[in-house]
Parts: C-alpha cells; structure tokens; sequence
C-alpha cells in the first residue's frame, strides 16, 4: 500500500443547482446493491422522510434481516414476487406477480406521498420481459419532482441507465461462494 497525503482543499465545487428527486440505479455483478438501497432507505428515514420498499423477487411473507428491521423501524418494506426464477413452480404466475407488483409501485411512485421509494431488483423482471420496460421509463420521467427512486438488479437496461442521476456498478472482485463458503444469515439475507 502507498501511503497518501490527506487532502487540504475541496477536491470539488459545490454544485450550484437546484436539488431535486434523483433515480439512481445500483447493477453490476458484484454484491451490496440492495444493501445500498437499504443504506439510503435508512439514511432518509433517520431523517424523517416517507420512505417504501418493494423488493420484486422476494416473496410477501420473507422476514430476511432487512425485513425485521425495517418492520421494527416502521418502514414499510413489500415482497411482490414468489422467488427467484429457478424456484418458481409457474413462470406466468411469477410475471402476473411482477406486473401486479410494478402498478403498486408505479402508483406509490406517482403520488408523491414518499421521498424514497426502492424498487429493489427490478431488472429481473424487465429483464425477463414480464415488466416492460417504457411504462416504468415513464413513471421515473413523470414522477413528482421531489420524489427520488432507487432501482437494483443486475444487468440494468441501457435504457434506464441513460436515464438515471446516479449509477453505481458494483463489480465482483471477489466473493465467499467461490471458496465454498455458503451464504450467511446477516450478510445475504
């Protein structure tokens, strides 16, 4: 490791415009995209703001960790889907889900009442075709202005990232699984 000097000046000027919602979008291969969405659900509730969660893939009885605390915080946090492709017994039924799923949040996007709203991995089910793509591109072009949306997933559409505020790919340097060890209540789930 090089040892650095710490910075004595600003590295940036403050921007000077004016603030306003954001959609950022977390992709990549790598791990911690709905963990920095939970990051941002945390941060915007600690400080007071309206904040929801729908997690696509994640089924509406799942009490992973983040599920527990949040229901602890009073954040509202939704499954809407039935698992992971692999796991479902009837794809059509997991795209009707994932359909049904998107109205709820489209609507919750277009009314304005929140100041986040997380639609945690998404891609997948734009990915797979059972979500199109446009409606969503229009709800993040036509929300409330002050509304901010955060989207997870691999292999986010270009589309989508062309559209975004923020994009951050995380990228897979190295993971546990590859060494053999399994996942892990408290880190994966």
């Amino acid at each position: 490791m090089e040892i650095e000097k710490p910075p004595t000046e600003a590295r940036y000027e403050r921007p000077d415009g004016d603030r306003r919602g954001l959609v950022l979008v977390h992709t990549g291969d790598g791990k911690g995209k709905s963990t920095a969405a939970f990051g941002l659900a945390l941060r915007a509730h600690g400080r007071g703001k309206a904040v929801k969660i729908y997690q696509f893939m994640k089924v509406p009885s799942a009490r992973f960790g983040e599920h527990r605390v949040f229901e602890q915080l009073g954040v509202p946090i939704e499954g809407l889907g039935d698992g992971f492709s692999w796991k479902s017994r009837d794809l059509e039924h997991s795209a009707q889900l994932a359909r049904d799923g998107w109205a709820r949040a489209e609507a919750t996007i277009r009314a304005g009442e929140h100041f986040l709203v997380v639609l945690d991995e998404i891609t997948y089910p734009l990915r797979y075709g059972w979500v199109p793509l446009e409606p969503v591109l229009t709800a993040l072009r036509e929300r409330p202005s002050h509304v901010n949306v955060v989207l997870t997933g691999r292999n986010a559409p270009q589309e989508l990232l062309d559209l975004a505020d923020t994009v951050t790919e995380m990228t897979l340097v190295k993971h546990h699984f590859n060494a053999g060890v399994p996942a892990q209540r408290g880190i994966e789930d």
